[in-house]
């Protein structure tokens, strides 16, 4: 099997990057409620791609040694993990679910596009 096949429903950082930029939605959905601890949130979140047509994909970890090649879907457990995840993709803005089952959907606007990280 040629391993530069990429899988029907899961994508890494980077394609997950390329797909935003390229006009699919960045979706956040919230597996486990935020609580307040010290002075950080924490919580589940997880994060797919959504296209216009409803093509869903979502986001895992690299594939590495240490994990035998599982496939691993990305959680972010504070919301400072989700809003630098966000800004690192170039959106300007982040709306954040707070309660399990909650989702958001962000999508790059051409200000995004050519704003200054």
């Amino acid at each position: 099997m040629n391993g530069d096949i990429e899988a029907p429903n899961v994508v890494t950082e980077a394609r997950f990057r390329e797909l935003v930029e390229s006009g699919y939605s960045a979706e956040i959905l919230c597996q486990e409620s935020a609580h307040k601890k010290g002075p950080s949130y924490y919580g589940v979140w997880i994060m797919r791609v959504v296209s216009d047509v409803g093509v869903e994909k979502l986001l895992v970890t690299a594939r590495t040694r240490t994990t035998y090649n599982d496939i691993k879907i990305r959680e972010f457990k504070t919301i400072t993990g989700v809003v630098s995840f966000l800004i690192g993709i170039g959106f300007s803005h982040a709306d954040v679910p707070l309660e399990e089952g909650q989702r958001t959907t962000h999508k790059l606007a051409a200000t995004d596009k050519g704003g200054s990280k």
